[in-house]
């Protein structure tokens, strides 16, 4: 028997978490965090030293109370290391005797949260490179197949199982161009669709949109553009981004050598997620660039960049939809001894993830740069998540016999339903937090 559970991430963008059952065994897709009543409740990005109960009290992290039997879980399986896929694991791995395996930089993201929150993860770890294979028992084999998305080592994961593949694809993009790791596996992907696809678990974030997601690639020309393109001679410039996003991070301090400034990186969550990526060699940042992690040593460092000429520098820093607590709202607010001059540059290399707190937070911190006159660049940034033509590529390619869209609200499982129906496919199954499917 197949059965397939929404536990988190099927009613809104956020919180994700699936349980595959096959026969006995159950597998855990992601457990994330809801970013949205995290951010609420915290007024940060990053995590902090916070219970589970109070998580629970906020609907931050996934309700996996309707899942029965959790002592038949046989691995936790996250795809990727953004919060809302992992942020949730140190509060509720320990729950569940199974192994987390996932790929050496999530590994390394998430023995970081769990080393800055000092919660010890009980759980096995157990590391799987990209275009690998494990066999979990007699009767279930986990692949991970090579994904572009904005974190490095994302991952597909396809479940061989004797009643056909399911393949779980949560988040990802079909990115030609990437600025960091190699292309989208095609080939291995056309593979599975031919030798037969159960199942097929797809990100719907951006299914409304009618259009192929534009490659890392553009985004790093549009960074270009803005900082050597426009003239900031005299002018503090500070770039703001999602702290996972390596690929992004590599561009920015490549322009920082272009416009003969010191690049450095300001903010804890910053810090981490480098950390991460040089633990495993992906990159080399602290050997080109300042990395500044701790509240008390970015005051200081400010202080002193200020004190020698912000025009010497590049700075990256922390906040990018508005966190009250992240560096760049407590510059905005004269919290530290920097203070910007009219004209100065802020770049957000980023979007405004759509919800009420990040748009709220957004606004008053560009009406806060607004009123001191600076220069503000936004929306400097390709997304990380496939829209409708790339959904159509991905169905093209697997050929699945069900289809599951996830990673969205009704509106954005609906599109990929849609398209889905569009093009024949007749098991399209709209599922909520709390469903269970059974797959014949």
């Amino acid at each position: 028997m197949l059965k397939i559970t929404a536990i988190g991430g099927y009613n809104e963008v956020g919180k994700n978490m699936t349980a595959v059952h096959v026969d006995e065994e159950i597998i855990i897709l992601d457990m994330g965090l809801h970013l949205e009543s995290y951010i609420r409740y915290t007024e940060e990005e990053d995590l902090i030293n916070i219970t589970r109960q109070e998580l629970r009290k906020v609907g931050a992290i996934p309700d996996d109370t309707i899942l029965k039997n959790k002592d038949k879980v046989s691995a936790i399986i996250p795809t990727h290391a953004h919060l809302d896929h992992v942020g949730a694991m140190i509060f509720m791995a320990e729950k569940y005797k199974a192994p987390i395996i996932c790929t050496p930089y999530t590994n390394e993201v998430i023995r970081q949260i769990s080393q800055d929150e000092k919660i010890e993860l009980k759980n096995e770890i157990k590391v799987l490179n990209v275009n690998s294979t494990i066999k979990l028992s007699k009767n279930i084999t986990i692949e991970f197949i090579n994904m572009t998305h904005s974190t490095p080592q994302t991952v597909m994961v396809a479940i061989h199982t004797k009643y056909g593949i399911i393949i779980y694809a949560n988040d990802f993009k079909l990115d030609n161009h990437p600025m960091l790791g190699k292309k989208p596996n095609y080939q291995r992907l056309e593979e599975l669709g031919k030798e037969g696809v159960t199942c097929l678990i797809c990100d719907s974030t951006r299914a409304e949109r009618m259009e192929k997601t534009p490659s890392e690639l553009v985004a790093k020309e549009m960074l270009r553009d803005v900082l050597l393109g426009v003239n900031s001679k005299g002018k503090a410039v500070i770039v703001t981004t999602f702290s996972s996003h390596i690929a992004r991070l590599k561009s920015i301090l490549e322009f920082g050598h272009k416009m003969n400034r010191k690049t450095v990186f300001l903010g804890r969550s910053l810090a981490k997620y480098i950390e991460a990526a040089e633990n495993i060699d992906l990159v080399h940042f602290s050997k080109e660039a300042e990395i500044v992690k701790f509240g008390d040593k970015v005051r200081k460092r400010l202080k002193k960049i200020s004190k020698e000429g912000a025009d010497k520098y590049l700075l990256v820093v922390t906040g990018h939809q508005g966190e009250q607590k992240a560096t760049l709202s407590r510059v905005a607010k004269g919290e530290f001894e920097f203070k910007f001059k009219p004209e100065d540059h802020v770049v957000f290399s980023c979007t405004v993830i759509p919800s009420e707190i990040n748009i709220e937070n957004r606004k008053a911190l560009e009406l806060e740069l607004e009123s001191k006159g600076i220069r503000i660049f936004k929306d400097i940034h390709t997304s990380g998540h496939a829209s409708r033509e790339d959904l159509r590529d991905l169905l093209n390619l697997v050929n699945p016999k069900h289809l599951i869209p996830a990673h969205g609200n009704d509106s954005m499982k609906s599109a990929l339903a849609s398209l889905a129906a569009e093009k024949g496919f007749k098991n399209i199954h709209i599922m909520h937090d709390g469903d269970t499917l059974t797959i014949q």
